[in-house]
């Protein structure tokens, strides 16, 4: 604490404090991007180390440690840090949203994903934190397509009788492993119109305002 005396009157104060802690938030960034750095260079999780990333950002082991408390979690933050979010779905037709959320899935915030996202490909076949946490957050992006489908069978945009789980895979593979350069783009910035286009082809209603109802069963002669 800074102690500043007044002299003229004898009495004692203290300085006000500066906000934030900027060199702190700069450490931080250095250690995600120390990860990042290391994983797309070809360094695996299971190799890492935090004596490699605490090299590589300039910083003490003890500073990684009081932001992370274990490798997983760290790993965690920084793949965690190169994906885009999904937006909230405007709300219109199902098709212009699935349409908005699979470009989003196809984004990301950093040219290395392509190289750091097939790292994580092992560490999902091993049970333990950071295969829960990963999932967890996989799961939470995909419920978001989930409400829009769901949302779609009620309003009679698509058939009664869809897969919703199935409706989701089909629409975020396709997309992921674009992310990941595994698919060629001809049409790079139409892809998610066609990836959407061809899972409607087999989920949409022929009666778009039917609001959802099962198909009348046929007359019995």
């Amino acid at each position: 604490m800074n102690w500043v005396t007044e002299m003229e009157t004898g009495t004692v104060t203290t300085a006000p404090r500066r906000r934030g802690r900027p060199r702190s938030a700069l450490a931080q960034k250095a250690i995600i991007e120390a990860v990042l750095e290391l994983l797309a260079e070809g360094t695996s999780v299971e190799a890492l180390s935090m004596e490699a990333v605490a090299s590589r950002a300039g910083v003490g082991k003890a500073t990684i440690y009081r932001r992370w408390p274990h490798k997983d979690a760290l790993l965690f933050d920084a793949v965690a840090s190169i994906k885009e979010p999904l937006p909230t779905p405007r709300g219109g037709s199902v098709r212009d949203d699935l349409i908005q959320l699979v470009r989003a899935a196809g984004k990301a915030r950093d040219s290395r994903t392509g190289r750091i996202l097939p790292c994580m490909i092992p560490e999902l076949q091993r049970p333990g934190h950071l295969r829960d946490q990963y999932l967890g957050m996989v799961e939470a992006r995909r419920d978001v397509l989930r409400g829009v489908l769901h949302r779609g069978i009620v309003t009679g945009e698509l058939r009664p009788d869809t897969d919703v789980e199935i409706a989701v895979t089909l629409l975020t593979a396709p997309a992921v492993m674009s992310l990941l350069g595994s698919v060629s783009r001809p049409e790079g910035e139409h892809l998610p119109e066609r990836i959407v286009d061809t899972v409607l082809g087999g989920i949409a209603s022929a009666d778009p305002g039917g609001r959802g109802q099962m198909p009348a069963e046929p007359v019995q002669g």
